[in-house]
């Protein structure tokens, strides 16, 4: 499928701004006017940055490191590696500030006769939200340094990176978020019932924050094969790796 790049002015400083279809939110990389497409109207939430910290040859040595250590993984991983590509990516991702309250009745069935129980499940979040609706990313996995945010800066951009614009909004942010949510608190529940009779959530929303955040996508070639490593550019960690097979 061909994806056709379409263009608007901005806002802000009359610059085009080129957007892909399905993007919703998009930042003129001119100035870094934060624009809402189908409205043109001014972004009016916070739009912060995550800062890049790793350039091409720190960002390998961070792959090197990963590939020497832990388990399950071949003896000379990282004296035989190859990288082949690095790209660095700045994501767009909502964050979304609350707390999500769960009430419940269900049955405890680990003893007889089995119990009823009833209860709630109260937590705080800053629950992240991939604004991509098509990118596979672990995001449960990424722990994003916000306590490093900073107002958005498009001089703060390296030329050689992609930026991505958000495809989602905020309704649908919300709605996703209450989603995952739910589904976290069910899993949460298995803990005290072994079956639900009612339960119901609400999401106390606080803030919702949108940012962009740097992501280094790399792939290395070990034994002819091609294997993706994604890298926090932030903190260096390694967010997901594909390991390849071997013997014991």
């Amino acid at each position: 499928m061909i994806v056709v790049a379409k263009e608007v002015s901005c806002s802000h400083c009359g610059a085009p701004v080129e957007f892909k279809s399905g993007e919703i939110v998009t930042t003129c990389k001119y100035c870094g006017f934060t624009t809402v497409i189908q409205t043109g109207q001014a972004f009016n939430f916070e739009h912060s940055l995550i800062l890049n910290n790793y350039d091409v040859v720190r960002m390998e040595n961070c792959a090197r490191s990963w590939m020497s250590s832990g388990f399950m993984k071949p003896g000379d991983l990282a004296k035989k590696s190859k990288i082949v590509e690095a790209e660095l990516v700045y994501l767009p991702f909502w964050v979304v500030f609350g707390v999500a309250t769960t009430k419940y009745k269900g049955i405890f069935e680990r003893i007889s006769p089995p119990v009823v129980k009833e209860g709630q499940v109260e937590k705080k979040y800053n629950w992240l939200i991939l604004a991509r609706k098509a990118t596979v990313f672990p995001t449960r996995e990424y722990d994003v340094p916000l306590a490093g945010k900073i107002p958005y800066d498009f001089q703060k951009i390296e030329e050689f990176a992609k930026l991505l614009n958000s495809e989602m909004g905020k309704d649908e942010t919300l709605d996703l978020a209450k989603q995952q949510i739910e589904s976290h608190h069910s899993f949460l529940l298995q803990q005290n019932i072994d079956r639900v009779v009612e339960c119901s959530t609400v999401l106390e929303l606080k803030q919702m924050l949108y940012l962009h955040a740097p992501v280094w996508f790399v792939k290395y070639q070990y034994k002819e094969k091609l294997y993706q490593l994604i890298i926090d550019g932030s903190t260096g960690n390694v967010l997901k790796g594909d390991i390849p097979l071997t013997k014991f």
